[in-house]
This record gives structure tokens, sequence and C-alpha cells, in this order.
């Protein structure tokens, strides 16, 4: 059977058995197709070729080509997992990944925003437009509920009830209710009554926040939105979407959250991932302390 085929039957088996999302399968490929680059360049013409031995020379190639220990890891995790399916189909008896091993990614606690950085920028839409009130309603939304910004713009105007002040966010097959301040509440009343109507380009249409085209807004359009107002206001940061995702874990954590609530506002199966807060609070903590104390 060419690769051709086996990449092609992978990506579907990705969808259709693991349930993968879109962007891990697009994550998936990208590795496995940058391995296969390298396997021409090599002479090695097809996957079921490759020995043990190939895949550790690609590692190195990989370090001397600058790429850090986070990125090799995964593109490890991403062949293995192609390997593995290939053996279920009884192409191979033996991954060949079996047993590499590579560098521990250092693992970075997330960038977050003090609390004066998150009022700078919620300041910054000013709402005498139509504009204006979508990005100051989209940007109190993220920092209220911390949801991922694919779940930001998946919302349909249905999942939110401003009269209970609760909001449904979707993820996958998987739903849940977050609570809404009343300050957030407020701009999204605001851009309900003075600017979604008017930008839809149907009126059918089902998305909470569309773009000036009046279709639903896309990842790259709200990152766009963000960097714009980090730049109007003079925060250094390198702010991304999920910073305020970030931002709203810890500054719960930081006011007396308890880490099960947290977690399930954040949508985390495992609450080891939500657990990456405290060390990050305890972080925070450490360096005030460090700057403040006269015999630190």
């Amino acid at each position: 059977m060419p690769t051709s085929t086996y990449m092609n039957e992978f990506q579907q088996y990705l969808a259709d058995a693991k349930h993968a999302s879109g962007n891990t399968i697009s994550s998936y490929m990208c590795d496995i197709k940058q391995f296969l680059n390298y396997l021409a360049e090599i002479g090695i013409p097809e996957i079921l070729n490759v020995k043990k031995e190939d895949i550790e020379r690609y590692v190195d190639w990989e370090k001397k080509s600058g790429k850090s220990n986070a990125t090799i890891s995964r593109s490890i995790a991403s062949l293995k997992a192609l390997y593995n399916y290939i053996i279920l189909q009884g192409e191979l008896s033996e991954n060949p990944l079996t047993n590499v091993v590579t560098a521990k990614a250092v693992k970075k606690l997330p960038q977050i925003l003090t609390n004066h950085e998150v009022e700078l920028l919620l300041e910054q839409p000013v709402c005498t437009d139509m504009k204006g009130y979508r990005d100051k309603a989209m940007l109190e939304l993220l920092y209220a509920t911390g949801m991922r910004v694919s779940e930001l713009i998946s919302l349909n105007k249905e999942d939110l009830n401003l009269a209970t002040g609760l909001i449904n966010c979707h993820n996958g097959d998987k739903a849940r209710v977050i609570p809404i301040y009343p300050a957030a509440i407020k701009a999204l009343s605001e851009y309900l009554d003075m600017a979604r109507q008017q930008m839809l380009a149907l009126p059918s249409e089902r998305a909470l926040f569309v773009n000036m085209a009046g279709e639903r807004m896309s990842r790259q359009g709200f990152w766009k939105i963000v960097k714009h107002y980090q730049e109007k206001a003079h925060i250094e940061k390198d702010i991304t979407p999920h910073t305020l995702r970030h931002s709203f874990a810890a500054h719960l954590l930081e006011n007396g959250a308890d880490l099960h609530s947290l977690q399930e506002m954040l949508g985390h199966a495992d609450i080891s991932s939500t657990q990456v807060y405290t060390q990050l609070v305890k972080k925070q903590l450490k360096d005030v302390y460090n700057r403040a104390h006269p015999r630190a």
C-alpha cells in the first residue's frame, strides 16, 4: 500500500475513531509530512521501510535544525501514533519508534496579565460604532469565562442567557455552563442591542459574534483584534486569546476559587491541567515577596 494511502486512512482514523479535533489532526499531519519529506531526501521511498536508526537520525536532524525539545517530542508522538495505526492494520509487527528517547521539554508556566493590564486591555474598545461594541463584548466575555478561543467563536446567540447571567459553552460533544460577571453582561447586552443585528449578512445567522462581513468570526480574526488592542494599550507582554484564559484562571485562584470549580469552568478533563495555575500563583507570590520584603 502506498504511503499516501496510509496518510489518508490515518487522518480518517483520527477523526472517526479517536474523535480528534481539527487542530489536533492538522498538527499530526504536519509532523508526518515533514518526516516524509525527510525520508525522500535520504532516499527511503516507503514509510514501512523505516528502521529505528532512521528515526534516531531524524531526531538528530531536527535538533540540528534548531527545533525545541517540545517540538521534537510532539513530532515523535505523532509518528508513533501513525505507526501504531499501521500495526493495527497488520502491516507491521513492531513500531520503529519504540524506545526512541527525546530530551524532556522544559515546561514553561503560562504567561498571565496583571489585574491592571487586564483593565487596560478591556478599556481599549470604544463603543462608538458596531465594531467597538462587538470587540468590547468579546474581550469581556473571554476574561469573564476563561473560554478557549475556539469555544468563543463557536458560540451561537441561543447559548447566551443574559437574564440568568449564564452561558452554555460547547467543546465538541461536551458542554458546560459558565457564569458571567455584570460588566460582561452589560457589554453583551449593548452589543446585541446596538450592533449584532445590523452586522449580520443574513438574518438567519446563529453566530453570536460575527466579522464585518456579517459572518461567524474566525480564530485569525479574533487573534488580530486582541493584538490590535494590546498595541493600543501599550502592553509589552505578547498577548494571545489564550493569555486571557490563563489570566482568568490565575486571578480566580488568587481570590480563593477552589480547584474543582475552576476545573469545571475551564472544561479540563484532568485536574492536573488545572493544578498548573496553582504553581503559577505560588510563583507570582514568591516574586512579589522577593521584590517587596526588605530582607529578601
